[in-house]
């Protein structure tokens, strides 16, 4: 199981939205390289990043910064914000990203996202995105909520070559609230895509408790700006489920 320490990014910074809300900005660092070095010098293998203008404007806004993250660490990198376009993911790739999340566009347009993650150059690169709030699925930067639940997405996608499903628990996200840990395992079981877990944790036995489920990863962010505990810390409880 891997720790995905998170980077989210607005106009070039490192920031934290709680709730997904774009109007509660927390702004941890000026400096997103500078971060996605620390988190490999302390231990890292991967990095989460959120490019939060694209979410929300519906195209990469931060495609430089990520350039210059992948190109100044060993980390593998996946990322994830107002990836719409086949062209973005051909980009991302080109440039070392090793993971591509996509939510909106694969929840709008089903047909699009299975011929994208059906190409060969593409399979296992594609991670599908569910943000979810009381289990039916937000898109648009997490601004609107439909009426698909989590399990009947997870469902139509089980057989197809995914890198991952990252669940996100909007209501937590960004909250240290805890995990939802019911939700999360129910997903994780019934669902033959590796599935990384998003949103919540705020203490080394929230690491804990997620690394007896049968999950791919856990992502990272807040609890880590805010010294909850440290990626070292986070990275031996799971070695030591």
């Amino acid at each position: 199981m891997d720790i995905f320490p998170a980077i989210d990014l607005r106009a070039g910074k490192c920031v934290r939205l709680l709730q997904g809300d774009y109007k509660r900005q927390i702004d941890y660092r000026d400096n997103p390289v500078a971060q996605a070095q620390d988190f490999e010098a302390d231990g890292a293998a991967w990095l989460h990043v959120v490019d939060l203008d694209g979410a929300l404007h519906g195209s990469m806004q931060n495609l430089a910064v990520i350039k210059n993250i992948v190109s100044a660490t060993g980390l593998k990198v996946e990322v994830g914000g107002g990836i719409r376009e086949e062209s973005t993911v051909a980009q991302l790739l080109d440039i070392g990203v090793q993971q591509i999340v996509i939510g909106t566009r694969a929840l709008e347009d089903i047909d699009w996202f299975e011929s994208l993650v059906k190409k060969p150059e593409f399979a296992h690169h594609i991670v599908l995105g569910l943000d979810a709030r009381e289990g039916r699925i937000a898109t648009r930067g997490w601004t609107e909520t439909g009426e698909t639940t989590i399990t009947q997405m997870a469902a139509k996608v089980n057989d197809w070559p995914l890198a991952a499903i990252v669940y996100t628990d909007i209501a937590r996200d960004g909250m240290l609230t805890g995990p939802n840990l019911e939700t999360t395992g129910q997903l994780a079981q019934s669902c033959s895509v590796p599935v990384i877990a998003s949103g919540g944790v705020s203490s080394l036995q929230d690491i804990k408790n997620l690394a007896q489920l049968p999950l791919r990863g856990i992502i990272v962010g807040r609890a880590l700006y805010e010294n909850k505990f440290t990626l070292p810390q986070a990275l031996t409880a799971v070695k030591n489920k």
